[in-house]
């Protein structure tokens, strides 16, 4: 059967959704996790030491920093996004928003370049990064809400795995970019031997900071094709109140109970995400912390985690289609809680308690690594595809901004929880172990989850 213009039409839209995820990545690969993160740890534990701690406390300080601060930002987007989403919904659109939040995504990587390697302005960065992160959350709730229009419900699972996976291999490819052009080592070159690019000055750390700019650069330059092909109907709906959004929001999540499943779901949904979240902001600051990484050898084992999350989401999508979302998700949840009781029993010289070769605690953290990786986008891309089972196009923004607050309402308590335990334990290993029960109550609640959504079958 030939191809109809309305075929092609929903082809290029669904590429151009695609591209989202392809411009959006480097924020949590290269900055986030990777890159910026663990630079931005080993800057304030030096700002720590510098005021007369020891190696240990001053680790799990600035651990415990990095761990408020993320809590903070994550509250921030949790009672906000339902509100900008019911805003877009009541007037039909939401174009306006995803432009003015890739600003702030823009602007927010772009001040990083400013970081000092001295820690002089060491909380103005941790707002450009809580900036940038914001943006790059709320465009994220906003493009999900296109997602129930792209196809069936059918088809929703292959096209969430899809765009995941397409999203970790633009990670693979800035943060391999990053890593051969900019990221300097401890010699001043890069892992490709060069010297970084545009003469940046190595005892400046300028490689490592122009990450910022270059992951805003990168956004820029690749969400033209989503602007271009992605197109949404004007309405003429009126205009919605700040005040009527969050009022339409009460009434919805009032309404939840008489939807158990979906709010189940969310309830669920928040605890492993929030469990998932935790791993990706603290992977790399652990492996600096606790295996003492250089950031170049962190970025190695990025590029590596985010090819195996490229291959995971790819397969998790058909593995949705083939038997829905739920299951996808119990799989993932279940690999993810013995890997991460596996990463908190690796030290330098011990896996487990027992003595093995050199080397074999950093190959078995990349190994970690990889399933960390691959489980977290099959988790993301079948939770994003249930969520869709779960609501309709008409109010779909809405819903994946309660959708966003469930992943985010919680999102103090995994850094807090690490927080805590760092401070408590003064260790920056055993300070990961509170993901291991956030997974464990998320995996509860989906039992009672229906796997077809509160919609007819």
């Amino acid at each position: 059967m030939a191809e109809t213009s309305d075929d092609k039409a929903l082809r290029k839209r669904i590429w151009g959704w695609y591209f989202f995820d392809w411009a959006s990545q480097p924020y949590h690969t290269v900055l986030n996790t990777f890159i910026f993160g663990p630079f931005f740890v080993a800057i304030a534990a030096t700002y720590y030491l510098n005021q007369g701690q020891v190696e240990g406390i001053a680790d799990a300080n600035a651990q415990a920093m990095w761990a408020w601060t993320t809590a903070l930002i994550g509250l921030i987007i949790a009672f906000s996004a339902p509100i900008f989403g019911a805003m877009a919904d009541s007037t039909g659109r939401k174009m306006p928003w995803i432009v003015g939040f890739s600003a702030m995504y823009v602007l927010g990587c772009g001040a990083l370049w400013f970081t000092a390697p001295d820690a002089s302005n060491l909380f103005w960065m941790l707002a450009a990064f809580g900036v940038g992160f914001i943006g790059a959350e709320y465009a994220l709730i906003f493009t999900n809400a296109q997602l129930p229009g792209l196809g069936t419900r059918e088809q929703i699972g292959k096209i969430s795995g899809s765009g995941f996976a397409f999203g970790y291999l633009g990670g693979v490819v800035s943060l391999a970019i990053a890593l051969l052009l900019l990221v300097e080592q401890g010699n001043g070159k890069t892992i490709a031997g060069l010297d970084p690019l545009f003469g940046l000055d190595p005892s400046a750390r300028e490689g490592t900071r122009a990450t910022g700019p270059f992951a805003a650069l990168w956004f820029a330059l690749f969400m033209i094709p989503y602007f271009l092909w992605v197109r949404e109907v004007r309405t003429d709906q009126i205009r919605s109140s700040f005040s009527a959004a969050a009022a339409q929001v009460i009434t919805s999540i009032k309404g939840l109970t008489n939807r158990k499943s979906l709010g189940v779901f969310l309830i669920g949904s928040m605890f492993y995400r929030d469990a998932l979240n935790g791993l990706y902001a603290f992977g790399g600051v652990y492996a600096k912390l606790v295996l003492d990484w250089e950031v170049t050898q962190i970025g190695v084992f990025g590029v590596v985690a985010a090819i195996g999350a490229a291959i995971f989401s790819y397969i998790g999508g058909f593995a949705d289609r083939r038997f829905g979302p739920k299951p996808v998700i119990a799989f993932a949840v279940i690999v993810l809680m013995l890997v991460s009781l596996t990463v908190i029993n690796i030290t330098p010289t011990t896996i487990y308690g027992m003595t093995v070769a050199e080397g074999t605690p950093d190959l078995a953290f990349i190994v970690c690594g990889i399933l960390i990786g691959g489980m977290g986008g099959m988790l993301q891309s079948a939770s994003r595809s249930l969520m869709v089972r779960h609501t309709d196009e008409d109010n779909a923004t809405e819903y994946f901004g309660l959708y966003g607050l469930s992943g985010r309402a919680t999102a103090f308590l995994a850094p807090l929880l690490i927080g805590i335990v760092t401070t408590i334990t003064e260790s920056a290993r055993l300070g990961v172990s509170p993901v291991i029960v956030l997974f464990l109550i998320g995996l509860i609640l989906l039992a009672y989850v229906n796997k077809n959504g509160d919609h007819e079958t």
